[in-house]
């Protein structure tokens, strides 16, 4: 047992070593560079704001008791096309960029933030009419209380991700006259959650038995009638070092009169973490019937009742890669810019239930910024 603490104590000591080390040449290159920029009297601040719609992707593990096979075999919309995470969310960004006049080096700091929340209420039912009964004549024709399955689902999701980096452009004019082409590394910070809460109800199968009561002849009622729930909740937190590469190119304009730009860029990161995962779910059902003349239903056969709860935390590490591809308007010091792009984490969430399963974290989607520069 004091051998796995040790071991583990020494994986976070290196952890943090690591990122501490990264941190430290970060802070004392912008300390060293700052200095030079003030012996210069010239620094360039760019402060960038905007936003992003983004779709939100990666899965998890379906909760899909026995009996929603009943549902659909009856005609009625399974509760898995209905019960899904959130899709779409939508964000603000910002950062701020130094870049010394008398050298080619970009310190950084940005940070991008969304969230999407869903509430949905689905309900559908199916009439039927009930074949002949020769019995007694008030009882030839019936109908039949409707089939019906009702999911009401409420989902959230959130993520910030934010970068603190050093770079240089190595290829100043590399793509033409005023393009740029920037290498940086810094370190890289990432937070998601994601919450979910879902009941389903549903009687599926009504259809009419012959019974006998007290020595009558009735058709009787009998159907299914099913509950489930679920909730779930799981999250990431996580650090590490990043490294990316940011070009431009103008492809029309002047620099005093306005131009237009191609921008694109990579980026990578290693991140470690933690991962946590809570779920509960539950279900149950039984096999009934109305009486006649009687409006409370009476049990049958009871169904068994399934239940699990999931409650678990990891250390984790979670690698990432991204990119984005867009074009921006510049005039003087003002730049706007719209694109897309995508980023990928991979394992991050543990979406399992009862027990551990990953499943990456996925953004895409369109963005637009403002930039304005500042400076002497």
């Amino acid at each position: 047992m004091s051998e796995l603490t040790n071991t583990k104590q020494s994986r976070t000591d290196l952890r943090w070593r690591l990122l501490a080390s990264v941190s430290a040449a970060t802070i004392v290159a912008l300390m060293s560079m700052g200095a030079r920029a003030d012996e210069a009297d010239r620094p360039s601040v760019w402060i960038e704001l905007g936003g992003q719609l983004e779709r939100v992707d990666g899965g998890q593990t379906p909760f899909a008791p026995s009996f929603f096979d009943t549902i659909a075999e009856g005609g009625l919309v399974s509760p898995l096309a209905i019960d899904r995470a959130a899709r779409y969310s939508d964000g603000i960004e910002g950062k701020i960029s130094f870049s010394p006049d008398s050298s080619n080096w970009v310190f950084s700091a940005s940070l991008r933030y969304g969230r999407s929340n869903g509430n949905k209420l689905f309900h559908q039912q199916l009439d039927r009419q009930v074949t002949r009964f020769p019995f007694f004549s008030k009882y030839l024709t019936k109908t039949a209380p409707p089939d019906y399955e009702e999911t009401t689902t409420r989902n959230s999701e959130s993520h910030l991700i934010a970068d603190f980096q050093a770079g240089k452009d190595v290829g100043l004019g590399m793509f033409g006259h005023g393009s740029t082409s920037t290498f940086a590394f810094g370190v890289r910070f990432a937070q998601f959650s994601g919450k979910s809460d879902t009941t389903i109800r549903a009687r599926p199968d009504v259809h009419f038995v012959q019974g006998s009561i007290y020595g009558n002849v009735f058709p009787l009622n009998f159907y299914h009638e099913y509950f489930a729930s679920l909730q779930r909740a799981a999250s990431f937190q996580g650090v590490g070092p990043s490294i990316s590469w940011n070009a431009s190119a103008p492809i029309g304009g002047q620099p005093d009169s306005g131009e237009i730009a191609l921008d694109w860029g990579v980026n990578a990161a290693i991140l470690f973490g933690r991962q946590k995962a809570r779920t509960h779910h539950q279900s149950s059902g039984s096999y009934r019937y109305y009486p006649p003349g009687d409006i409370t239903a009476i049990d049958v056969v009871p169904l068994p009742t399934h239940h699990g709860t999931g409650d678990r935390s990891r250390s984790v590490v979670v690698p990432n890669i991204g990119g984005f591809a867009g074009v921006s308007f510049r005039y003087d010091r003002a730049r706007v810019s719209f694109g897309y792009r995508a980023d990928v984490f991979f394992g991050a969430m543990d979406e399992g239930l009862d027990v551990r399963k990953t499943y990456n974290r996925n953004f895409y989607g369109p963005f637009a910024t403002v930039s304005i520069g500042l400076g002497n």
